[in-house]
């Protein structure tokens, strides 16, 4: 896999699909579960999915707007400053 690529299986992903998928991986690294073989496979798997996760929360978060209005009361939207 190469080390920026997000495997097919993981981009359908949900981001609560991809980020429990990762709790388990976590879990199993954490207590050492498996052959070295494994454990590098299942971490690499491990990095894929939280590349996805970050991705998703990116993407949720550029279509957060935030609602003003302007003085005629009209609604307008403004990407959110979360900075």
């Amino acid at each position: 896999m190469a080390k920026n690529t997000i495997p097919d299986d993981i981009q359908k992903m949900s981001f609560e699909e991809a980020l429990d998928a990762l709790k388990v991986i976590v879990g199993k690294l954490e207590q050492g579960q498996g052959a070295l073989d494994t454990a590098i496979d299942d971490y690499e798997r491990g990095a894929a999915l939280k590349r996805h996760c970050d991705a998703k929360l990116r993407e949720a978060q550029a279509k957060i707007e935030k609602i003003s209005l302007s003085a005629d009361g009209s609604a307008q939207t403004a990407p959110l400053d979360v900075d």
